[in-house]
């Protein structure tokens, strides 16, 4: 296989783009250098060679089985939570004091790109317990940091998120695990928790559930559910101890079938011990800490399997000759490339300008991550608005377009990308979880148009809006990008006339978010439009560098972008603007 990856256009993004060496200048992250920030990506790489690559089939045959109450997992996982643990990657974004490197988001969002673009199920064993022990160590007691933190970032424990309920599903006001004060400081918890991904393995130490449940009394609804570490294994009079959290049953996923989801069981006879997290009743709160660096992750992970199904179909088409190009008309010559064929350029285009403009995106939002910790007063405050309202579009758009764009890929190879003798069949098995995972698609929908947008009397969306406009601006002033700046201009105040038709709507609530998810559609195409204008305002400025060629495609893959996805926006918006079907849900 080609590599997955292209570390030419990650470094663009990451570089020139944006520019992320210049966060050196700020104190958080004094104590790096640009050049150092090429060192953490190159071990990401070590470590999907070692890992990560080899196993990236033979971990989809031979799934997790549970076997006696434990579930059994590829042997290759062991290893990776080992090496990354030892190299100190599991927390590396950390701050100092909650036991990181204080290393800078973008990069450690990178090295994720690279690792999981090589094997996108194992990394989910890391990245689960990077996000329970960063809410542990940003929410927990002292004394419950001292117990779990360290271990996990070590990688001798793991971790896991347990939301999701039988009969629940993902209603959170429907969660009806309970907790018991046993007046000690300490919790028995009492409950069932489905789709756990990495909710047991062989090979850990110990597991560190975090479980949302509601205390006795507690008010009905989100508001009344709070938060408790529950290991796997508790400490007993200096021993080690099972603490009844069951793995009832293994959930037979179609794909990323590394990590393996379970429905766990906790405290059927009244003996499984939970420790809270902060306090009573915020523990959804505390939650969405972790919920939405997943969700981050998960768009992120439509993106790099995108990114390996592209690498790989690109591949095969400059090796696979058949048929001959619309001009050719003599059968005695012999087959051309299938890349020759305009409609299998089509679909290499379309997959290059899903995947690189979803990048943009998402390296955008780390950003944002990382000047919020880093600005203080009103910049501060912007960077992070600018984080909140665009997380669920950067969960969305490389989930959604990400299947889409893999599924091009899976074309590209026509019958032969249908069997298992290639790797686009399991690519579009294990990019279809995406739009599901950390809430579906419909729930981001009602997220962005419900709560994000009208936030704060719009101000997200108006230092949004002052971005993308900058950008436009710079984009006039060169003949090459002054048509695509143009018609971003166009498509923004398109989608303001949308969006303040949809708020006038907000006094009926089935009607201004019915056509919640479609919202999110258009306003994820117009702001990746914006990110390929950005790419394609560096790109200009570089056409008469030694890397013509590169730069050359950049532009013409925003010219792509733009004449085949950007004219989606019409439909979006003539269906956004009409009301009347909608009686049809009454």
């Amino acid at each position: 296989m080609p590599r997955e990856y292209d570390r030419r256009n990650l470094d663009f993004i990451l570089k020139e783009v944006f520019n992320y060496g210049a966060l050196c200048q700020y104190p958080r992250y004094a104590d790096y250098a640009p050049d150092m920030f090429d060192m953490v990506l190159d071990s990401a790489e070590q470590i999907a060679e070692r890992h990560l690559r080899p196993h990236f089939v033979d971990a989809d045959r031979k799934q997790a089985e549970l076997v006696n109450g434990t579930v059994q997992v590829h042997h290759s996982v062991e290893a990776y939570v080992k090496e990354m643990g030892d190299s100190g990657m599991i927390g590396a974004t950390f701050s100092y004091e909650k036991g990181g490197q204080q290393l800078p988001s973008i990069v450690g969002g990178a090295h994720e790109f690279i690792r999981g673009a090589a094997n996108n199920s194992i990394v989910m064993f890391t990245g689960l317990s990077n996000g329970a022990a960063h809410l542990i160590a940003s929410f927990g007691s002292e004394e419950l940091k001292q117990a779990f933190v360290p271990n996990m970032l070590a990688g001798k424990w793991t971790g896991t998120m347990c939301l999701t309920e039988p009969q629940a599903g993902s209603s959170l006001n429907d969660v009806s695990t309970t907790a018991k004060d046993l007046g000690n400081g300490t919790y028995s918890i009492k409950g069932q928790k489905v789709f756990i991904s990495g909710g047991d393995n062989h090979f850990s130490e110990n597991i560190i559930h975090l479980v949302l449940a509601r205390l006795e009394g507690a008010p009905k609804g989100t508001k009344g559910i709070s938060l408790f570490v529950v290991p796997k294994r508790r400490q007993e009079n200096g021993q080690w101890v099972s603490n009844e959290v069951t793995s009832m049953g293994l959930y037979h996923k179609m794909g990323q079938k590394a990590t393996p989801a379970l429905h766990l069981s906790f405290g059927d006879k009244g003996d499984s011990i939970g420790y809270l997290v902060g306090e009573p009743n915020k523990g959804l709160m505390y939650m969405f800490q972790m919920m939405n660096e997943a969700r981050l992750g998960v768009g992120m992970g439509g993106a790099y399997i995108a990114s390996a199904a592209y690498h790989f179909s690109k591949q095969y088409a400059s090796e696979r000759s058949q048929g001959r190009k619309l001009t050719n008309k003599d059968p005695e010559t012999p087959p051309t490339l299938i890349q020759n064929h305009p409609d299998v350029q089509r679909m290499l285009y379309y997959q290059k300008s899903i995947m690189e403009g979803a990048m943009g995106l998402l390296f955008q939002c780390f950003l944002w991550e990382d000047l919020s910790k880093c600005l203080t007063g009103d910049e501060q405050k912007e960077a992070q608005m600018l984080l909140d309202l665009m997380t669920p579009v950067a969960k969305t758009y490389p989930a959604e377009q990400g299947t889409l764009a893999v599924n091009q890929g899976l074309q590209v190879l026509g019958g032969y990308g249908y069997t298992e003798d290639f790797p686009l069949e399991q690519m579009a098995r294990d990019v279809r979880i995406m739009s599901i995972y950390e809430g579906t698609t419909g729930i981001h929908g009602l997220t962005l148009l419900g709560r994000g947008i009208p936030s704060e009397q719009g101000k997200a969306v108006q230092a949004l809006v002052k971005l993308i406009q900058a950008d436009i601006a710079q984009g006039m002033t060169h003949e090459t990008t002054k048509p695509y700046a143009e018609m971003l201009a166009n498509e923004l105040a398109s989608l303001n006339k949308v969006t303040m038709h949809k708020l006038s709507k907000a006094s009926q609530p089935d009607v201004f978010l019915a056509d919640s998810t479609l919202y999110m559609e258009l306003f994820g195409l117009v702001v990746v439009a914006w990110q390929w204008l950005k790419q394609g305002n560096v790109a200009v400025r570089n056409l008469e560098s030694s890397e013509k060629s590169f730069y050359q495609d950049k532009i013409h893959t925003m010219k792509f972008f733009y004449h085949y996805e950007v004219p989606k926006a019409l439909g979006l918006t003539k269906r956004l603007l009409d009301d009347e079907i909608l009686t049809i849900f009454e």
